[in-house]
């Protein structure tokens, strides 16, 4: 791939303790053996975007001068991400705190640290201006990605990964060009006053049948409908079920998703994403760019960790031209 993405967002160090189940309120369990590993939404998608989207990427983001900051500048630039505008601070690298249980499934607690310190200055706003995807998270201050939304050139396409979960106002929704989301953020989003019927609509959507307040919690058919109001295009992710992709003036298009056996599901998530912006980037329509996020995301799964969960873009174009009969080499 050729395309170019800057990836503005967040850097943690996971601290990551296998569990046999997740603690209710007050309860202590015995886990096991912790591991530390390169995580955060940002920095784990620019490592797939770079590693199994293959795309010129650039990690804009903010580290401590503490050692977990070495942690992660090394994974970054391991996969060939682009690294001179992370800044350095006094404060504390962020962290998250991980469960994972015996089925893959996670629980993540985030000390935001440093991360709440990410600005877009001159030279950010010379590269987010050079970019062709501009891909950010909500792990950082909202008025950061709002700066580098708008420092994009015309032309290139800003995607929203709106996680974690938070009201949004009206000139992010004006900015998103494609919003990824995974069950509940859409259905967060879709029962905000912004997405609500009567609110400022941008377009309807083909298809949109939920009434005033009314999005049925398990179709992601009106979920997307309500929330193309707001914005172009929406991915939202289905976990093991794949991804529903809705564009303005189309039919949706089910993704299903690879069969695997997970591990993991930490960073899953953020895999998928990296991949979306890195094809989309290259020229891919957003339904194909879809299928190669599936494949990548589906491997991530069955790795422990994160970052060191991403695959390669080889075993990303194979497991997608095995599930996909549309998808071939790019």
């Amino acid at each position: 791939m050729s395309g170019r993405v800057v990836v503005v967002g967040s850097a943690n160090v996971d601290l990551v303790v296998d569990v046999p189940r997740h603690p209710g309120p007050g309860e202590t369990i015995l886990g096991g053996e912790l591991r530390r590993t390169p995580g955060g939404k940002g920095a784990n998608q620019a490592v797939a975007a770079a590693r199994a989207g293959r795309a010129d990427t650039t990690f804009l983001g903010a580290l401590g001068r503490d050692d977990a900051a070495g942690l992660l500048l090394a994974s970054l630039e391991r996969v060939g991400v682009r690294t001179d505008l992370v800044a350095r601070s006094d404060a504390a690298t962020g962290a998250a705190l991980i469960t994972v249980s015996t089925d893959g499934e996670n629980a993540i607690v985030v000390a935001p640290g440093a991360n709440e310190l990410v600005v877009v200055d001159g030279d950010a706003a010379a590269r987010l201006a050079e970019a062709d995807v501009v891909l950010a998270q909500l792990e950082i201050p909202l008025e950061t990605v709002l700066a580098a939304a708008h420092a994009r050139r015309r032309g290139a396409r800003f995607v929203l990964n709106a996680a974690p979960s938070r009201e949004l106002p009206e000139e992010a929704w004006d900015a998103v060009d494609v919003l990824v989301v995974n069950e509940h953020e859409a259905r967060d989003l879709a029962r905000l006053p912004e997405a609500a019927d009567g609110a400022p609509p941008h377009a309807a959507a083909p298809g949109a049948t939920a009434s005033d307040g009314e999005v049925p919690d398990d179709d992601p058919a009106a979920l997307a409908a309500r929330l193309l109001r707001q914005v172009p295009a929406v991915v939202i992710t289905l976990g093991g079920r794949g991804c529903l992709v809705a564009e303005r003036g189309a039919d949706p298009v089910a993704v299903a998703a690879p069969r695997v056996t997970p591990v993991d599901t930490t960073g899953a998530g953020d895999t998928f994403c990296g991949v979306l912006a890195a094809a989309l980037a290259d020229g891919a329509p957003l339904a194909d760019a879809a299928r190669l996020a599936s494949a990548a995301g589906a491997l991530a799964v069955t790795r422990p960790g994160a970052q060191d969960a991403v695959p390669t873009a080889e075993e990303t174009a194979a497991l997608a031209r095995e599930t996909y009969e549309t998808v071939g080499e790019r």
